[in-house]
């Protein structure tokens, strides 16, 4: 049996080509594996950012490129053809991540994390507080705003991940809109806590 490791990517691709359905051809394909595994996973999470569904997409990128095998041409680059697919794949997980967050825009959680202030639980129950989170939300929050903090403490993207994926072009990126959110929400809690006060004052004889 020959040796695998003097065969260059396209040899490799040919002898598989060759075998015609030869279950012993299969070992080129696990060669071409884990030739690139870590590569196409590296190529993944700089398209996406998000290193936790990195080697997942590369799993379904390596599955699409051996069932595209066939037609792979001869004097094609194989690495070249494989990015190719790395990127179109990662793009398409961004294009349905962005969908998502579009559609959950309006449900926001009950519970976003260590922005939401202890006083709004003894305040009301927590029907009421989720039902106010949700107001202040709407009232306060613009889109952009509203999307960021959705994909970060919802879907628990991290920051540089949600830069990519809404396009952000400012400066300090998604971590901007989680700031400005954060000071607008806040604002808005204090200034419902002073009306709810003052209207509590109002019935007092």
């Amino acid at each position: 049996m020959a040796r695998m490791d003097g065969l260059t990517d396209e040899e490799l691709v040919g002898r598989w080509q060759a075998a015609d359905g030869d279950p012993d051809a299969e070992r080129f394909l696990a060669e071409l594996f884990r030739r690139h595994q870590t590569k196409v996973a590296a190529w993944c999470y700089q398209i996406t950012g998000d290193v936790n569904s990195a080697a997942d997409l590369a799993q379904e990128v390596f599955l699409k490129a051996f069932q595209g095998l066939p037609s792979f041409r001869k004097g094609s680059k194989f690495t070249t053809w494989l990015y190719s697919i790395a990127r179109n794949r990662s793009l398409d997980e961004l294009r349905s991540r962005r969908r998502r967050v579009e559609e959950t825009s309006e449900e926001f959680p009950e519970d976003i994390g260590d922005w939401r202030t202890e006083s709004m639980d003894s305040t009301i129950e927590r029907r009421q507080a989720a039902d106010l989170m949700r107001q202040l939300v709407r009232e306060s929050l613009d889109e952009t705003e509203n999307r960021v903090m959705v994909l970060h403490y919802v879907d628990e993207l991290p920051l540089d991940s949600i830069t990519r994926l809404l396009g952000l072009t400012n400066t300090s990126g998604a971590k901007a809109y989680i700031v400005s959110a954060r000071r607008k929400l806040k604002r808005a809690h204090e200034l419902w806590k002073s009306s709810g006060s003052n209207k509590a004052g109002e019935h007092v004889d």
